[in-house]
């Protein structure tokens, strides 16, 4: 296993040892620190990582970060796992190895308006490479991981460094009409329970309906058995710091 990553040079990479480098990230861009910032912890049993933006565009529309860097995961392990291993997205973040849960992306910002320009973005990302020691399959019969899913034999630090190289492709990508509209079908095409019911928290109250697919922020529409079309924007999960 290679032990240091190697980015694009656009990117500089931060290793952060046991700490969350979703955490150390944020701290960095609060400091002002430059977009590219690539922080990143790999241990035994999962692989963390996050990446620091710099919108010029109103939060709503800078969420095509998200879009961006969860279709260069599955990119990267497209090329890297059996083709079997299906890899789903969903709208909120999650990451789906063959239906289970395997992971998840966290979103980071100066600000949780919509429709202002936020100082910086941040997007993290956690992967599970091993299932917990003290995994119940009765408990969480939902959960697995990228070893658990027959890819033991995948190195992630190439993966990091696969995925570190696709978001920058698909970033540079949806900087034009054209290339946002690429990364949404890109998407839409991975989207987790496209066209099946859902219940999503909302305001103090769940949402129940059928996720109808993303507007074009990457929204989840829901429509409900009353026929209402409800829009959760993507910007409800930012965290502000």
């Amino acid at each position: 296993m290679n032990l240091v990553p190697r980015f694009p040079p656009l990117l500089h990479g931060l290793a952060t040892g046991p700490t969350n480098p979703f955490t150390v990230a944020c701290d960095q861009a609060k400091e002002g620190v430059d977009a590219g910032l690539l922080t990143w912890s790999v241990g035994f049993d999962r692989m963390r990582a996050a990446l620091v933006l710099a919108p010029e565009t109103a939060l709503e529309v800078a969420m095509i970060g998200y879009g961006a860097t969860a279709v260069a995961l599955q990119n990267a392990l497209g090329v890297l796992v059996p083709p079997e291993t299906a890899v789903h997205l969903q709208w909120d973040g999650g990451l789906r190895l063959n239906g289970g849960s395997s992971g998840k992306f966290y979103f980071a910002a100066s600000t949780s308006d919509p429709k202002a320009v936020p100082d910086w973005l941040v997007i993290g990302l956690e992967l599970h490479l091993e299932l917990p020691m003290d995994y119940d399959p009765a408990k969480t019969p939902d959960l697995t991981a990228l070893y658990a899913e027959g890819c033991g034999d995948i190195d992630p630090i190439e993966l990091l460094e696969s995925w570190a190289r696709h978001s920058i492709l698909w970033i540079n990508e949806s900087e034009t009409a054209a290339g946002r509209a690429n990364v949404h079908r890109e998407f839409a095409g991975l989207l987790w329970k496209k066209g099946e019911q859902v219940s999503i928290p909302f305001q103090g109250q769940t949402i129940t309906g059928t996720l109808m697919g993303l507007d074009e922020n990457f929204g989840a529409l829901i429509k409900t058995e009353q026929g209402q079309t409800h829009l959760i924007s993507l910007t409800t999960l930012v965290k502000e710091v």
